[in-house]
């Protein structure tokens, strides 16, 4: 009896920087979130359980209602510029959000930082999503959306250790600062290739079209 295992991993050019996207990201994140809770009742002067649970059901809500309107209004307007644009700011906004952790000195500083993240992860909810799943492979839809998570699984759960390390020898500030340029790098990635959606110059339309199929949802 043989078994025989022939995955072809090669996918399109948008799902694979998205997918790279994602892993910068949650890598970054992956990093922070662990440690998050152990911060806030050791670091900030005032705070407790309590405390935490506020600032974990103030992101969760604020990020639900900014995702929702965000995505209403790029199904409204045509093409992926809109898209591009928002993914690209809300990347940066939890960019900030992962630094701005190091300057954390009170409750209502940590909330705020908490209401930057949730804004952030919501434009990224809204705009990641729609361009990946306009460019999936036709043959290979499960396939890249499993690559994805399990590029996503893989850093979190490998930053997740490493965060726990860092933070016990360096300090909290040293993990968060890690987690933001992790995070922008995400970003500048997309930044870098620009006409993955965007019209280069001296071209009237871009790399890769919008091809939403036109009988999706039906």
């Amino acid at each position: 009896m043989k078994l025989r295992i022939n995955i072809d991993i090669s996918v399109g050019r948008v799902v694979k920087y998205f997918v790279l996207v994602d892993l910068l990201l949650l890598a970054g994140w992956g990093l922070v979130d662990p440690i998050f809770s152990v911060f806030i009742v050791q670091k900030i002067p005032g705070a407790g359980l309590v405390t935490v649970g506020i600032a974990a059901g103030l992101y969760w809500l604020i990020k639900s209602f900014v995702q929702l309107p965000a995505a209403k209004y790029l199904d409204r307007t045509p093409g992926e510029k809109d898209d591009f644009y928002l993914l690209i700011l809300g990347l940066i906004i939890v960019s900030f959000a992962a630094f701005s952790l190091t300057l954390v000195g009170a409750v209502w500083q940590l909330y705020l930082v908490q209401i930057f993240k949730a804004v952030g992860f919501g434009f990224y909810a809204a705009s990641w999503p729609a361009i990946f799943s306009r460019h999936l492979d036709k043959e290979k839809v499960s396939f890249d959306w499993a690559l994805d998570s399990t590029a996503a699984g893989l850093a979190a759960g490998a930053s997740g250790f490493v965060g726990g390390v860092l933070a016990s020898i360096f300090g909290f500030g040293t993990v968060f600062f890690i987690g933001s340029i992790f995070s922008l790098s995400s970003a500048i990635l997309l930044l870098a290739v620009p006409d993955l959606v965007l019209p280069q110059p001296n071209r009237g339309t871009p790399v890769i079209k919008d091809h939403t199929p036109v009988n999706i949802g039906q």
